[in-house]
């Protein structure tokens, strides 16, 4: 009924596409290019903004405490497992669209989809949470170093500025409605996306100068934090080391991974590298590294600087960024300190900002390059060689959603599609290693095709369940929209598929479509953490949250009937082509 949605691209036929004029971008890149591009995508909001919700923990899961630093290292464990099955296949495809373009190979084209579609996850939804946390530390920034107070509403999404006394009442109105939203969210995504327009030589060269600054400012807070605070006194509160045992470590391991986010974009580059084979194992392996040596040290630094229990306490009563709020802890009337600190973090937000803003284009425009989106998304700009009108579509969709979501929900989005996508690519080695024993491999993971391919997949598995529900649902969710537009277009303009399948899309195939997507948007309107007997509960009560559960219901039920009729007429149709 589905013809050939399994079917895998050759990788001949994926290196000769990048050879296509008017398909073709610029190498330009080398080895160190590659290692500060990964170091540029790590270090930032993870660091920066993570540390105190991992450490303190929230209403969904239990703090790690001063045990954030074993978390640390248990992610670095984590991604250097799939750090080296990224390693072995950029550089045996050293093609734009990073885990895309490697499940196309190995998995088939559905999952190619599935995980491209996915991908939108780590880059741009990650891109919102980096947006959001780059404009919190820039206001603190303004206000610690000259004095400059940005106003609330300028700076806020509404769900956030709902929980803020008096927000609300003293921001402008317009017929009575209050106006909230981010603006220099908003703003930073838009120049990110003129400088990536320009070139990618330019963009690498602006992105090494920001992670020279933003190391310099993370080996400052560690100087910074031993000058004010004693060894012994940063030991006493190390205790008790793990408040919440190993669930509270783990769950903190679980949230820190979005600080580890990255060291995958440098893939996304691989058309635009001088040597791929060299050069993308050691950009990918030293950027982890490196971030990795850094992200335990300020752990300990951080959690020895203030005692668990009152972090835990502040966290929950104040809207803080967590190294600037632990440098006022010790040093109160130090306020340049602090800001020396928020500077580094604007620098490096921006430097994340700036890689993930160059991935997520690449991803879509090797999609439509394949047939899956649009041919306008494959198109490269005449002078600048770079994909302008990719680049120029994620800057406006990350910046409208920066302006008006909140970073928690986009953390742990992102969290879960980026494992998910880790977990297809360790399989993707395994098999691509039977499939392929031959091809040439300029870097092989160690240890054959299953040992530590299988430990990465398992491992991303296990952070995966520390993860609240909430994000599963959403993740579903969002999977569901993804099958719902393959369904409705990419199937049947697939490249790959051409012979097989009919030109324009069947109208049982919209129909599955359309069902696919009223199920997507029950499970996002659904009450997350409501059990069975709620939800029916909520049915009968018919108050407002019985009105949202029945739409849900309501919604999901549909999708479900549109669906089952669908693959009915698919059927009936086959046997009558038959």
């Amino acid at each position: 009924m589905l013809r050939g949605i399994f079917r895998t691209k050759n990788l001949d036929d994926l290196l000769a596409a990048t050879q296509e004029e008017g398909h073709k971008l610029r190498r330009s890149l080398g080895p160190i290019n590659i290692t500060l591009l990964g170091i540029g995508a790590i270090i930032g909001a993870g660091i920066f903004a993570t540390v105190g919700t991992a450490s303190a923990g929230d209403a969904s899961r239990p703090g790690a405490g001063p045990s954030l630093m074993v978390s640390f290292a248990i992610t670095a464990i984590v991604c250097a497992f799939t750090a080296l099955c990224y390693a072995e296949l950029a550089a045996m495809v050293p093609i734009s669209g990073s885990a895309y373009t490697y499940s196309y190979a190995t998995l088939g084209e559905l999952v190619a989809w599935i995980i491209g579609w996915d991908l939108i996850l780590e880059y741009a939804i990650g891109n919102v949470a980096v947006a959001i946390s780059w404009a919190n530390y820039f206001r603190s920034f303004m206000q610690d170093a000259f004095g400059i107070n940005i106003p609330d509403w300028l700076a806020t999404d509404f769900r956030t500025a709902r929980k803020i006394p008096g927000l609300l009442e003293h921001a402008p109105h317009i017929f009575g409605k209050p106006i909230v939203f981010n603006l220099l969210a908003f703003g930073i995504v838009m120049l990110i996306t003129v400088v990536l327009v320009w070139g990618i030589k330019e963009s690498a060269g602006f992105n090494a100068g920001m992670v020279m600054i933003k190391i310099l400012v993370l080996l400052f807070f560690i100087g910074a934090a031993f000058y004010f605070v004693s060894p012994s006194t940063m030991e006493k509160n190390w205790h008790p080391f793990q408040p919440n045992g190993w669930g509270g470590t783990l769950a903190g391991a679980a949230v820190v991974f979005f600080a580890y986010i990255g060291f995958d974009a440098v893939s996304t580059v691989a058309e635009e590298t001088k040597n791929p084979a060299r050069d993308l194992p050691i950009g990918i392996i030293a950027s982890l590294v490196i971030c990795t040596i850094f992200y335990v040290v300020v752990a300990a630094v951080f959690t020895g600087l203030i005692p668990y229990p009152e972090l835990k306490t502040r966290l929950s009563n104040e809207v803080a960024e967590p190294l600037t709020m632990a440098l006022n802890h010790v040093a109160p009337n130090a306020r340049w300190v602090s800001a020396v600190v928020a500077f580094g973090s604007v620098v490096a937000h921006t430097a994340v900002l700036l890689v993930f803003q160059l991935g997520q284009p690449r991803i879509f425009f090797s999609m439509a390059r394949d047939g899956l989106l649009p041919p306008v998304f494959a198109k490269v700009h005449p002078r600048f060689k770079t994909p302008h009108v990719t680049t120029i579509l994620t800057g406006v969709i990350v910046g409208g959603f920066a302006a008006v979501m909140s970073i928690d929900e986009m953390v742990d989005l992102t969290n879960i599609g980026t494992l998910f996508a880790f977990v297809l690519v360790c399989v993707g080695i395994t098999i691509l290693r039977y499939k392929d024993p031959h091809r040439h491999r300029p870097f092989r993971v160690p240890l054959g095709a299953w040992f530590l391919p299988m430990l990465g997949a398992v491992s991303c598995l296990f952070l995966m369940y520390y993860l609240p529900p909430t994000s599963w649902w959403r993740f579903v969710a969002w999977l569901m929209i993804g099958l719902s537009v393959y369904l409705s277009y990419s199937y049947s303009r697939s490249h790959i598929g051409r012979g097989l399948r009919p030109e324009k899309t069947p109208g049982w195939l919209m129909l599955l479509g359309l069902g696919s997507l009223l199920i997507a948007v029950g499970i996002l309107i659904v009450p997350h953490d409501a059990s069975l007997k709620e939800l029916l509960h909520n049915v009968n009560s018919g108050f407002a949250e019985g009105q949202r559960t029945i739409i849900a219901l309501g919604a999901i039920a549909i999708g479900l009937m549109l669906s089952a009729l669908a693959v009915i007429m698919g059927f009936l149709k086959r046997g009558t082509a038959e």
